[in-house]
C-alpha cells in the first residue's frame, strides 16, 4: 500500500546537501526490502513511483525506517522503480531482509556525483582538454546519463565502442548521450534484457 502526503514537506535551507524540488510533495510508502543477486533493493509501490517527475533515474533525499538518506531511485525497465538499499543504510536502520520498512522520498534537484566506471575514468582522464572541461562543466544528472549509457551493455566490443562514441559526442558539444531512453533499461548489474527481474 502507499499514500501521497497532502502537505508539502518542509523546505531545507541552503546549507543542506539536497535541496528538495519546489512544490514537490513528499512520498510516503511501505514495501519490503528484498535480496536480487548480491544486492539488497526495496520495490516502489506503483502509487509512489506514479508520483515521481521521471520515468527514468530519480534523485531524492528522505527517511528510510527513520534514517536519513539520499540515493538515485532506479527505473525498473517497465515504467517502475526501485532503489538500491546499502550496508549502511541497513544497519543504521537496524532492519532485516524481507522486513517490510516505510519510506519517505522527496525528488531533489541535487544529484550525487556518479561512479564512472574504469574505461571511462581512463579515457577522460587521456581525454582532449575540451571534453574534459565539458565533462566537468555538466550536471551530475547529466554525467549519470553516460555513465549508465556505457554501463548498459555487457558486450565488450559495444562497451568499446560506446566509450569511444561519449568522447567524440562530447567533443563535439553533445552534453547527454542522444537518443538513450533512461526509463527504457535498469541498472545492468542486475538488469535481464534492460528489466528488473520480476519477483
Amino acid at each position: 500500500m502507499s499514500t501521497k502526503r497532502k502537505e508539502s514537506p518542509t523546505k531545507k535551507s541552503a546549507a543542506d546537501p539536497a535541496d528538495p524540488v519546489e512544490e514537490s510533495d513528499t512520498i510516503r510508502f511501505h514495501a519490503p526490502m528484498e535480496t536480487l543477486g548480491s544486492r539488497t533493493i526495496l520495490r516502489l509501490p506503483e502509487a509512489a513511483s506514479k508520483a515521481l517527475p521521471s520515468r527514468g533515474q530519480v534523485a531524492v533525499c528522505g527517511t528510510f525506517a527513520g534514517q536519513m538518506f539520499e540515493t538515485v531511485i532506479e527505473p525498473d525497465g517497465e515504467f517502475g522503480h526501485w532503489m538500491n538499499v546499502d550496508a549502511r543504510l541497513r544497519s543504521a536502520a537496524d532492519v532485516e531482509n524481507g522486513a517490510e520498512v516505510t519510506v519517505e522520498i522527496t525528488p531533489t534537484k541535487d544529484w550525487p556525483e556518479p561512479v564512472v566506471p574504469p574505461d571511462l575514468a581512463d579515457a577522460l582522464s587521456t581525454a582532449p582538454s575540451d571534453v574534459q572541461s565539458l565533462w566537468r562543466a555538466i550536471t551530475p544528472m547529466a554525467r549519470w546519463e553516460w555513465v549508465r549509457w556505457v554501463n548498459e551493455t555487457k558486450n565488450p566490443e559495444t562497451r568499446k565502442r560506446r566509450v569511444e562514441v561519449s568522447l567524440s559526442k562530447m567533443s563535439s558539444g553533445k552534453r547527454r548521450p542522444c537518443c538513450f531512453n533512461l526509463a527504457s533499461c535498469t541498472d545492468p548489474e542486475l538488469a535481464r534484457s534492460g528489466k528488473l527481474p520480476r519477483r
